[in-house]
């Protein structure tokens, strides 16, 4: 069964990279998401190559691994990819569906688009990066 935009609204909403953002805003990023299945084994990203989309796991499971050993494990509700938003550097890890997963996806033309149209979602997605290299920063 299909996300409805509201319940698209609520994941995108918990994601900390977008959780500064307004109702309006949150709901015109909603209408940017495309909300894919996948099976199992599929590599959503590859370590070293560019970056392209961020992702977040609407059900299933995935792996993370950096250097061919793995680092995380994501369920429902998990996101990868933010840097790929605001940054061109490659991806960091590797993940890979270790289940069927459905995801929603934002490619980073998306993102940009939106960002020309409403440029207040700019402005909160970099509080919260720049909230969160203050944190990784005293750590």
């Amino acid at each position: 069964m299909r996300l409805g935009k509201d319940a698209k609204i609520e994941l995108l909403r918990n994601v900390p990279l977008f959780s500064g953002c307004s109702k309006k805003e949150l709901r015109e990023l909603a209408g940017r998401t495309d909300e894919i299945d996948l099976r199992d084994g599929y590599v959503l990203m590859r370590e070293g190559r560019p970056g392209r989309e961020f992702v977040v796991l609407v059900e299933g499971s995935a792996e993370v691994a950096r250097d061919g050993k793995k680092i995380a494990e994501l369920g429902p509700g998990d996101w990868v990819g933010e840097i790929a938003l605001l940054t061109n550097v490659p991806r960091t890890a590797t993940v890979t569906a270790t289940s069927p997963i459905r995801v929603l996806v934002v490619t980073d033309r998306s993102f940009r688009r939106l960002v020309e149209t409403m440029p207040s979602i700019a402005l909160k997605v970099l509080a919260s990066v720049g909230d969160r290299l203050a944190r990784d920063a005293k750590s």
